[in-house]
């Protein structure tokens, strides 16, 4: 459980959910054309506005569109300016925050994180696959980690059909300190240990 002590301000008309202390703050409404007018720049202020749009999804009582957009994050290329990260860290403490509250169907439409972040590590496409490869394993843990009970089960599926291998936690941060932004294996780290209660 995170104390941070930032302010979080969100309109009165996204009140479904309260707000994610580790995202940024949002006072207006947003939409879709938040992160579309950055076309295929994905700088620092495009991340930025993932980030936020996470959070008006969230708060909207949208938690499966809002990881979209955590997802969407993860694709900023080159990585955000370490000030930036400083102040809006890689949002692997926002996934476990908002997986933990959603978990029981009361906060909205959640689907089966587990079972999206297999599909997106072993489906990736678009820029810097490699990174956002280990992103989606870190996010397939923290996942099976946070939502504890059987209705978030793994596509056993694809993992019988395929013989998937699924990489195990450590060897996803070794990868995120080799080839993720600065600090991000850490923040991952400080995820897991939200999940867990304990360094894992």
């Amino acid at each position: 459980m995170c104390d941070d002590p930032r302010p979080q301000i969100v309109s009165g008309d996204a009140a479904a959910n309260p707000p994610c202390p580790w995202l940024p703050e949002t006072a207006a409404p947003l939409d879709h054309r938040v992160t579309r007018r950055h076309g295929k720049i994905r700088g620092a202020a495009f991340y930025q506005d993932a980030l936020a749009y996470a959070q008006w999804l969230w708060c909207s009582g949208k938690p499966a569109q809002a990881l979209l957009q955590l997802n969407k994050a993860w694709m900023a290329d080159p990585a955000p300016p370490v000030a930036i990260l400083d102040l809006h860290p890689p949002p692997y403490r926002a996934l476990v925050w908002l997986l933990r509250r959603a978990e029981d169907g009361s906060r909205g439409f959640l689907g089966n994180p587990v079972r999206h972040f297999q599909h997106l590590a072993t489906r990736m496409s678009g820029p810097n696959p490699e990174a956002r490869i280990w992103r989606a394993w870190a996010g397939f843990h923290l996942a099976s980690h946070t939502l504890r009970t059987p209705a978030f089960p793994p596509d056993g599926v694809q993992l019988a059909r395929t013989g998937l291998w699924v990489p195990g936690w450590r060897l996803a941060l070794n990868h995120l300190t080799r080839i993720g932004w600065p600090g991000e294996a850490d923040e991952a780290s400080r995820a897991m240990a939200d999940a867990t209660g304990s360094i894992f």
